[in-house]
């Protein structure tokens, strides 16, 4: 009952309707109850007059008068109570979800996507079926059994009750022991849920690979094997939820054949009358729905238990960043003082390495970026680039004080606040299954047209959305794949110029883009600085040519900044930077000599 106890805030909050549909409940078992004996003293009545009497006729109405009344009455239960724990379902996915816009990079590095949607949905339901179907069993069994038992005992005779019982110890000791099958088969199909979630999530997102690879089959049978597993979780917790009914026919056929012998034997004795043993016999088949329910309620506290286990682990996940400050800021001057970054530098739980010391991403990093200047990032691959931006926006924790923003501490800035300072496009375009006007506005939902189209053009993707049949209002399909690698970059540069946010982050989002596009792109980005000097741009980028203009240069190699200064300096001096840019300087020129030839 552990369960309950946990879900006892949404009892409280929720006990009008929940007493009312109890109210319900009870009077439902106290009209059922009451059959049987009407049913036997009619019974008894009938054989002493030997005919019809206005009585006997009475007794038959009211018996029809209560079987319309215990129509009606379980109709606004169901109503009343299942309407209510839908409600918790509710609550629970708004909690969960909140939770997780607020858990940050480590928190899904260590998550899967399949195993979150898993507790969002069949973990909830669980819970959700408990505080319905379970108050229900609860409730309405343990009424039923005991008013039942008062009319076997007060109404009929004791000793006839006693006999009776005595299978029943029996059937609570079975019902222990299922219940812990349940408990355990059913957490472990829990889990193998989430892992046939997480393979399905996966090769949906990565299907258009999968066929160009070939790989049906391979992924087949990998998701073949999870299903498997998931089959046989599943039976085990259908095996052991099948012993309850046989531990339930037993013990009611024994009683059943107690009550028989025993009430044969006082019939003889002439300390009972036939119709008290049919009164009997009815209250006996009337404890079915009570072990039911006692079977059925064990069995939704073990689901919701091992469910709730996994999704209060989650709601109860401290936030990856501290949200801690108090201060607010409006400005794109940066500071960055001796950071260093480790992925176990601080005490939350975001990546094991067994047996390792932790891997210095970055390692003595400083520089200082003003307004209305462009800063260029630049290094091989895995240097920390994408790193170093995330660590600015707060998405990994820094120490104390090595980044500044406007002259404050990053730790004194909400992150609301601070985020709002930054208009990040990502090396991964994602875009939603919206218009591409929706998606551009989606930092500006009230953006007009005009400013929507405005910021398309600075991203060079105007005429393009221009050549669609339906121009802006396109839908775009799944993360954008009606759209070219190219037209998706635009349009996530698109959709953070219309931010005008102070600080625009562009992290290798030129990539899929010709140097034509590219160089358009950033001629109105400089016109953009000029225009509004309160503004910043940083850049990461592969291709130097995107970061020839910029004020400032760092070029990062195993996690430090190994050259610092503008293009004619990097350039002049020998490097990894003179070295790149001199071998892409060759390539676009073989790349022209080869396209003059063609």
């Amino acid at each position: 009952m552990a369960l309950f106890r946990h879900l006892k805030w949404f009892f409280l909050e929720n006990w009008r309707t929940y007493s009312v549909a109890l109210l319900m409940l009870a009077a439902v078992s106290a009209l059922n109850v009451s059959v049987p004996w009407l049913v036997g003293d009619t019974i008894d009545q009938l054989i002493q007059a030997g005919h019809m009497t206005s009585n006997i006729s009475f007794r038959l109405g009211l018996l029809f008068t209560i079987g319309l009344a215990i129509y009606g009455l379980r109709y606004g239960w169901r109503v009343v109570l299942f309407g209510t724990s839908y409600q918790l379902g509710g609550i629970l996915r708004q909690r969960f979800f909140d939770r997780l816009t607020r858990l940050g990079s480590a928190f899904y590095s260590s998550h899967g996507t399949g195993d979150l949607m898993a507790r969002a949905t069949n973990d909830i339901d669980a819970i959700e079926l408990a505080a319905g179907e379970g108050v229900l069993s609860g409730f309405d069994g343990l009424l039923t059994f005991l008013l039942v038992l008062v009319m076997m005992v007060v109404a009929i005779d004791w000793r006839l009750s006693m006999i009776a019982l005595l299978p029943f110890p029996f059937m609570g000791y079975a019902f222990y022991k299922i219940s812990m099958q349940v408990h355990q088969h059913f957490h472990d199909s829990l889990e193998r849920f989430s892992d046939l979630n997480d393979k399905a999530q996966e090769a949906l997102s990565g299907i258009r690979l999968v066929k160009a690879m070939g790989r049906e089959q391979a992924e087949s049978d990998q998701f073949n094997q999870i299903t498997a597993k998931a089959a046989q979780s599943n039976y085990q917790v259908a095996k052991a939820e099948a012993l309850y009914e046989p531990a339930i026919y037993i013990s009611l056929t024994l009683a059943t054949f107690l009550t028989l012998t025993g009430g044969g034997w006082l019939i003889w004795k002439d300390q009972l009358t036939v119709g008290q043993l049919t009164s009997f016999s009815l209250y006996l088949g009337q404890l079915i729905w009570p072990m039911f329910a006692f079977g059925w309620l064990l069995n939704i506290i073990e689901r919701g238990s091992a469910a709730f286990k996994r999704v209060d682990k989650l709601l109860n996940t401290p936030d990856t960043i501290a949200d801690n400050g108090n201060v607010s800021v409006a400005s794109s001057e940066i500071s960055v003082n001796n950071l260093d970054f480790d992925y176990q530098h601080d005490d939350t739980e975001i990546i094991d390495y067994p047996e390792q010391q932790p891997v210095k991403i970055l390692n003595d990093i400083s520089f200082e970026l003003e307004s209305g200047k462009l800063l260029g990032i630049v290094g091989p691959t895995g240097s920390g680039k994408t790193t170093l931006i995330q660590l600015l926006m707060r998405q990994w924790q820094s120490k104390s004080g090595q980044i500044k923003l406007g002259g404050i501490s990053l730790e004194q800035l909400t992150l609301d606040q601070l985020r709002a300072q930054f208009a990040w496009v990502p090396q991964d375009s994602f875009l939603f299954s919206i218009s591409i006007a929706d998606n551009i506005a989606l930092a500006r939902p009230n953006a007009t047209m005009q400013e929507i189209r405005q910021a398309a053009k600075v991203a060079a993707l105007d005429d393009d959305i221009q050549n669609f049949p339906q121009g802006y209002d396109t839908l775009v399909g799944e993360r954008g794949v009606t759209l070219s690698g190219g037209q998706r970059q635009r349009l996530t540069i698109a959709r953070a110029l219309i931010s005008q946010a102070p600080i625009l982050v562009l992290d290798d989002a030129l990539s899929a883009v010709d140097v034509h596009t590219e160089q358009r792109i950033l001629s109105h980005l400089r016109q953009q600085l000029k225009a509004q000097p309160n503004r910043a741009c940083i850049i990461i980028c592969h291709r130097l040519s995107a970061v020839e203009q910029a004020d400032q240069i760092l070029v990062l190699n195993h996690g430090e900044i190994s050259q610092q200064g503008d293009h004619l300096t990097l350039s002049k001096s020998d490097g990894w930077y003179s070295r790149m840019w001199t071998y892409q300087q060759m390539e676009a020129e073989l790349d022209g000599k080869s396209q003059d030839e063609h």
